[in-house]
């Protein structure tokens, strides 16, 4: 049973790798952005940078859905900012998470999830952000995005691919990731 957190800052293209790596794979996809409440959608809308307080709740029910599928042994793939440590703690361990700021260490984590960090240069982000359609986060947003985000490091999980790789390149660095890391495979 695998869980892939896809991650990075607006217009990196989670979604896009994260759904195609899960229709290669014949894995269940998550989109994030879908779980945001009217209220964090709304603020996004308008510029308005989400805080702790708006993240926290929405962190932890996508928590419960990697719990869920972990539970019933069902390998998937989220596309998630999780754009601090913080955030990718809660997405590990839950609420729990909150009670201590300290890292959690990979043989105490509850779940087991490899972090895809897509990691790009800011213009060529901007320039993707400004040729999306019909999505809530307002392309302003995109510099308080790189401002809050804390890159994965040791001890958890993770790789970085440069989203300038082709689409079927960054899927294929992914499936090498998931396959070699014996973490994962139970």
């Amino acid at each position: 049973m695998v869980l892939v957190v896809v991650m990075g800052v607006s217009g990196s293209g989670k979604t896009t790798v994260g759904s195609r790596l899960a229709a290669k794979l014949g894995w269940t996809f998550y989109d994030a952005d879908d779980y945001h409440s009217l209220e964090n959608k709304k603020k996004m809308a308008e510029g308005i940078p989400l805080n702790d307080e708006d993240r926290i709740p929405w962190l932890c029910a996508l928590h419960d859905i990697l719990r869920r599928k972990d539970s019933s042994r069902e390998d998937a793939i989220l596309a998630c900012s999780a754009l601090k440590t913080m955030y990718r703690h809660i997405l590990v361990s839950g609420a729990s998470a909150m009670e201590s700021r300290q890292p959690v260490q990979p043989e105490e984590a509850a779940l087991k999830i490899l972090f895809v960090h897509l990691d790009g240069p800011i213009d060529v982000i901007a320039g993707r952000l400004e040729k999306r359609r019909g999505h809530f986060m307002a392309p302003e947003l995109l510099k308080s995005q790189f401002d809050t985000l804390e890159p994965p490091s040791a001890p958890e999980n993770f790789i970085t691919i440069s989203p300038e790789k082709s689409l079927p390149e960054i899927v294929l660095e992914i499936e090498r990731a998931i396959f070699q890391a014996e973490v994962f495979l139970e």
